[in-house]
């Protein structure tokens, strides 16, 4: 089976976080086919640095109902080390999802642009704060002096 785009998505969250909302939000991505969730981690950072990483299967029974539904097949392509690169940017006492997931939506769009013999020239992702920076000086260019 060939995959759509596939993305990395590391977020961070201070020591307790609403694991209801992150399952709700990324429940109705999964089933609304937005996205399939390829690979999932859950990666905790002690008041004193110790980091510890959680599987799916690893989680208590409560977080585990709330996940496990939205998370077929694991494929457990994230590592050891991409938890010990990305806790290198978490602070003490706080905690962090990696998720690699890959992107539904997109892939009807490649295969079209495939059977047309067309070629990917550039995919990047533009951050959303430079899209408000941009926004805000074409306003501000566009405003009366």
């Amino acid at each position: 089976m060939p995959l759509g785009p596939v993305e990395m998505l590391c977020i961070k969250f201070p020591k307790d976080y609403a694991k209801d909302e992150l399952a709700a939000a990324l429940t109705a991505l999964v089933e609304n086919q937005t996205i399939r969730i390829i690979d999932i981690l859950f990666i905790n950072k002690s008041e004193n640095g110790e980091v510890t990483m959680r599987e799916i299967d690893e989680l208590d029974d409560a977080d585990y109902s709330k996940f496990d539904p939205i998370i077929g097949d694991v494929a457990g392509l994230l590592s050891e080390e991409d938890v010990e690169k990305l806790s290198k940017a978490l602070d003490n006492d706080s905690s962090a999802a990696l998720m690699l997931f890959e992107n539904i939506w997109a892939t009807a769009f490649r295969d079209a642009v495939l059977n047309a013999k067309g070629e990917l020239l550039l995919n990047e992702r533009i951050s959303h704060r430079v899209i408000e920076q941009l926004l805000a000086d074409q306003a501000a260019a566009k405003a009366p002096v």
